[in-house]
């Protein structure tokens, strides 16, 4: 392995062993069908888009009740939005926060494209508003949000990915779509680029004593610092964040984008894998009332707030199950570290500090090379400017190992403690640990989940075009 290094590389291969990153496809894990919610049908397929065929590149998910479902999202803030984030938006305010279906490719991204991948976002749209007849939403109404994940700067092959849409009608023999376990799992592969597992959860949850059902998919393993928002008035990058959510809850359109915003703030804008954000970072919830007795039985905030909030915190718990999958699938990551930031003033100010820890390469690379630099951590908060200015008298760092053992102090009141080296080797040296920053300012926390850099997130980086 050294003798294959560059020369820069090859001065620290004695001091720092090379390794790969750990088996990940125990993350991936196989569900029973009745977790799923009703009133869905997906499937995914390979369409064109990747050049290998045994890879699935196009994901479609239906919506099958009457009543289209109630739809919201976050998208990315960059300013190079692509088109489908542009075409989405358009969406969710033509429908009035509805929506009957989700499209997705992999493989090109179809950011900074013009005008021409514009077009070809709202021709995705229309080719799956026509796998559904709309009964009641009026024909000139679109009904599909519409994602895309790849190489930033190629147009879509898009006859390919609207041959494969057209395949999927309802009169089709070559359609795949379906309900059950088999079905989701083809469409989480088809949201996937450099992804090592396809990332599927479901669960069942209960709001005032009636029971529903979510189940969710996302992708993501590079350019992965989210900073998603509520739908906005209206160099070769890859990768991104996506992230689909479906629930048969009856929820408002304006109670589910109201959840959805409080979610992502704490799941998704929350995860550093290298500290750069997509123009392409899309987070989708459809809530289409399935499992309700009545369709105007819909959850919502100004209604029933106990109701409203017991659906949002499940919500959030669930997006963060979503979220910590894309850091564990981090491009060549080894170790899965929990930043944890407490004694704030504000949430905000321990959002800022723990999104500065994560995204500190000095950071990330002492843990790659499991070295407990602790100093690193201090000098990465210090950095943040706060509403409140820190006191460094008042502030204390820790390692959490996470097997229940006893947490190793480093800093405690701005003083420096003897650190067993050994001890904080084995801390750091684990797949799986937490550091925790105590600013003795107020009693607001936040965390964060980010992973080491590796020599072979270079490398995945350095050719991904080739």
């Amino acid at each position: 392995m050294a003798a294959r290094l560059p020369p820069v590389w090859k001065r620290f291969s004695s001091t720092i062993t090379t390794r790969p990153a750990p088996p990940k496809g125990h993350h991936h894990v196989s569900l029973p069908d009745h977790v799923f919610p009703k009133g869905y049908s997906l499937t995914g397929l390979h369409c064109g888009v990747k050049k290998k065929p045994e890879l699935l590149d196009l994901a479609v998910i239906l919506s099958t009740t009457e009543r289209p479902a109630s739809a919201a999202a976050c998208f990315t803030r960059n300013a190079f939005k692509a088109a489908p984030v542009m075409i989405s938006q358009e969406v969710l305010q033509l429908s009035d926060g509805r929506a009957r279906a989700v499209v997705v490719n992999s493989g090109c991204a179809n950011a900074v494209t013009g005008k021409q991948g514009m077009e070809d976002a709202w021709a995705m749209v229309r080719a799956t508003d026509g796998l559904l007849a709309r009964k009641d939403d009026g024909a000139d109404t679109p009904g599909t949000l519409v994602m895309s994940t790849g190489v930033i700067g190629q147009n879509l092959p898009i006859s390919k990915i609207i041959s494969g849409i057209q395949s999927q009608a309802q009169s089709s023999e070559s359609s795949t779509l379906g309900t059950g376990f088999a079905a989701w799992e083809r469409a989480a592969r088809a949201f996937m680029t450099t992804d090592t597992f396809p990332k599927l959860r479901a669960r069942i949850f209960t709001v005032g004593g009636r029971e529903y059902r979510i189940a969710g998919m996302d992708k993501g393993a590079g350019m992965i610092h989210p900073d998603m928002g509520a739908p906005a008035p209206s160099g070769q990058l890859h990768a991104t964040l996506l992230g689909c959510i479906l629930t048969d809850a009856p929820v408002s359109p304006r109670s589910l984008q109201s959840a959805l915003t409080y979610a992502v703030d704490r799941s998704f804008n929350c995860i550093s894998v290298d500290g750069d954000m997509s123009t392409n970072d899309t987070i989708l919830v459809l809530a289409n009332g399935a499992a309700a007795e009545s369709p105007e039985e819909e959850i919502d905030e100004g209604r029933d707030a106990a109701a409203y909030e017991a659906f949002r915190d499940e919500l959030t718990a669930f997006a963060a199950e979503l979220a910590q999958l894309v850091v564990r699938d981090g491009e060549g990551a080894t170790k899965f570290v929990t930043v944890s930031v407490e004694g704030a003033t504000s949430y905000a100010d321990a959002h800022k500090i723990a999104s500065r820890i994560s995204t500190s390469a000095l950071v990330k690379t002492a843990l790659y090379g499991e070295d407990a630099n602790w100093g690193r951590i201090l000098a990465a908060t210090g950095s943040v400017p706060l509403s409140t200015p820190l006191d460094p008298t008042r502030v204390s760092v820790s390692f959490v190992p996470r097997d229940g053992s006893a947490p190793l102090p480093l800093l405690v009141n701005g003083e420096p403690e003897k650190v067993d080296e050994v001890r904080a080797k084995e801390i750091v040296s684990a797949e799986d640990l937490e550091i925790r920053v105590e600013l003795g300012l107020g009693t607001q926390s936040a965390k964060y989940w980010t992973c080491d850099f590796s020599y072979e997130y270079v490398r995945i980086n350095g050719d991904y075009r080739t």
